[in-house]
């Protein structure tokens, strides 16, 4: 326990004399107020590059379709023009970084024009854009660190026979047992042996995800906050529940049993209502959770700030790192739930009929 104070105390020593050396800074040179509110929300969005300090980040490719075919570039090819906008030419097409999102601007424009609500008049959305952001590239991680890891495991069980888990299949057996109960526990007989596999491959891909998420430069925040990432695994449990329902799961929604007939007409549109909604909850619950967790730590650095003072640091620093704690244990929490509540509507969906 000593050890950990020590660090503790450490870091918060050197975090205390940067932020100080900061406030000098700011004071030499004429302050603008800290808008902590467009900060915590700009930390929430995704980029184009990973930032790692205010003169380096690293370069991410930009992938677009436009109107005249595909086009490529490194995102550090956008520069500033006179008026501050990002911009880059490319197969004598302009394009502009406005909003962290990317515009074609219409040709013959030589500065980018904004209405009322500061959205541009003379430039439009490309039409696809494949971009490595750092959601993406975050995903393609998790995906390489699954493969290389659940591979090597697999071959420990190579000989079919049942041997003593040893290396990083010490690791990965727990967590496969422990999702495997949770496919038994919601899916009825041996049905779940064959959704075990997708279970498995959404608490991984959840939880590797909110974990590097975790580690900062990695994601902003992370992919799980992304809410097209938490739609997509969403969308995808749906159309597995859908796609292998039964009658009896219908039956209870047109028709459901020990009810009057006559209530049918109020409960019919709730239970499909309730089809789509579960679906929604999911999206919501996962990406509103992981969320709110990086926002929350930029709100307590943004204290120090906001009162221009690295004194708050003392307050703001333990709080962070309580918070940071915390957010490991819903690393963990919040790919479980999902799992579960995904085996949970699986379930429902496959059961047979019971008199």
């Amino acid at each position: 326990m000593k050890k950990y104070a020590r660090i503790i105390l450490i870091g918060l020593a050197l975090t205390t004399s940067v932020l100080s050396k900061a406030s000098g800074n700011a004071h030499a040179e004429e302050e603008k107020p800290f808008d902590a509110t467009s900060h915590a929300i700009h930390h929430a969005l995704d980029a184009y590059e990973i930032h790692l300090t205010d003169n380096f980040s690293i370069p991410l490719p930009v992938i677009l379709w436009t109107d005249n075919g595909l086009v490529t570039f490194m995102s550090s090819a956008f520069h500033h023009d006179d008026e501050g906008h990002l911009l880059v030419e490319r197969n004598g097409m302009n394009f502009a970084k406005i909003h962290g999102k990317i515009y074609q601007v219409d040709a013959g424009a030589e500065h980018i024009a904004f209405d009322a609500d500061n959205h541009p008049t003379n430039a439009h959305k490309v039409t696809l854009d494949f971009s490595l952001t750092k959601n993406v590239t975050t995903m393609f991680l998790v995906a390489i660190l699954l493969l290389v890891i659940f591979i090597r495991s697999a071959k420990k069980y190579n000989g079919g026979k049942p041997v003593a888990p040893s290396g990083i299949a010490r690791w990965t057996e727990p967590g496969i047992v422990f999702v495997q109960d949770i496919a038994k526990e919601n899916i009825e007989g041996d049905k779940y042996k064959k959704f075990t596999p997708f279970l498995l491959t959404l608490f991984f891909f959840i939880l590797f995800g909110n974990i590097l998420g975790l580690i900062p430069f990695i994601s902003n925040p992370n992919m799980t906050g992304s809410i097209s990432v938490t739609l997509t695994l969403a969308v995808i449990t749906f159309i597995i529940q859908m796609a292998n329902s039964k009658g009896a799961f219908w039956s209870h929604i047109l028709m459901p049993p020990g009810v009057p007939k006559a209530l049918y007409i109020i409960l019919v549109p709730i239970e499909i209502a309730g089809i789509f909604i579960k679906p929604a909850a999911l999206t919501i619950r996962l990406f509103a959770n992981i969320t709110a967790g990086h926002i929350i730590v930029v709100s307590l650095i943004s204290i120090i700030f906001v009162n221009k003072s690295a004194a708050w640091a003392g307050l703001s620093v333990p709080m962070t790192l309580f918070i940071s704690v915390l957010e490991l244990l819903v690393a963990f929490l919040q790919a479980y739930i999902f799992t579960m509540l995904a085996a949970l509507y699986i379930g429902s969906s496959v059961e047979e009929a019971h008199h």
